[in-house]
């Protein structure tokens, strides 16, 4: 496989058995909503592997100790609406003290392909936070580049995108648009179709996750 500059591939057991898992058509919108929530799980693990942390002197129940703890800019999530959504548990399990932002984007077809937002929500001091921007996939990328010209007008400095897949056009959609931005996700398949899925992908990941398709 490629090697992609600024991209983490988690590529531990437990996370490619899931997205398997997720991959099947059969795979209904109970257990595929439960499958998301794992894997998010996995991969917040690898999007906050690097956050500051500072020495503490920790009193144990037997002796005083030497100790880390998480220092510096505290956690932001956002995830995409509608398929985002579904990976906030699973990274509020890791981190249920972060912040959640929201941010409403639909795909405009009549106008080029655009992204329009409808709605956008985030915490007040997003600008001194770490902000994870969420999506089931990073597939033209049209919306996270949106998402993320989003949070860096309301301040946000330090941005990843996390994703439980993606393709090399997304890569190099969002890169060309926002170098600085880390992509955390599980896997990297191997295109675009000629309807702008990912192939072979999970489908159409809002309606499999919420039962409207």
């Amino acid at each position: 496989m490629e090697n992609y500059e600024n991209v983490v591939l988690c590529e531990h057991p437990l996370v490619q058995h899931k997205l398997s898992l997720l991959r099947d058509k059969q795979t209904g919108s109970k257990e595929f909503r439960e499958l998301v929530k794992e894997v998010s799980m996995f991969i917040c693990y690898e999007a906050t592997r690097d956050l500051p942390l500072k020495d503490v002197k920790i009193q144990t129940p037997l002796a005083l100790a030497d100790a880390k703890i998480i220092s510096g800019r505290k956690v932001s999530f956002v995830p995409i609406m509608r398929a985002g959504l579904g990976m906030v548990d699973g990274a509020l399990a890791l981190v249920p003290a972060a912040k959640v932002g929201h941010v409403g984007i639909y795909r405009d077809k009549q106008n080029g392909n655009t992204a329009a937002e409808y709605y956008c929500k985030l915490p007040f001091d997003i600008a001194n936070r770490e902000v994870i921007v969420m999506d089931l996939m990073l597939a033209t990328g049209v919306s996270a580049i949106k998402t993320v010209d989003i949070v860096k007008k309301a301040g946000a400095v330090h941005i990843k995108f996390m994703c439980l897949l993606t393709c090399p056009e997304g890569i190099k959609a969002l890169h060309d648009a926002h170098p600085d931005v880390e992509i955390v996700t599980g896997a990297i398949d191997s295109g675009l179709n000629e309807d702008l899925y990912i192939v072979p992908g999970i489908g159409d990941g809002s309606d499999r996750l919420f039962g409207t398709k």
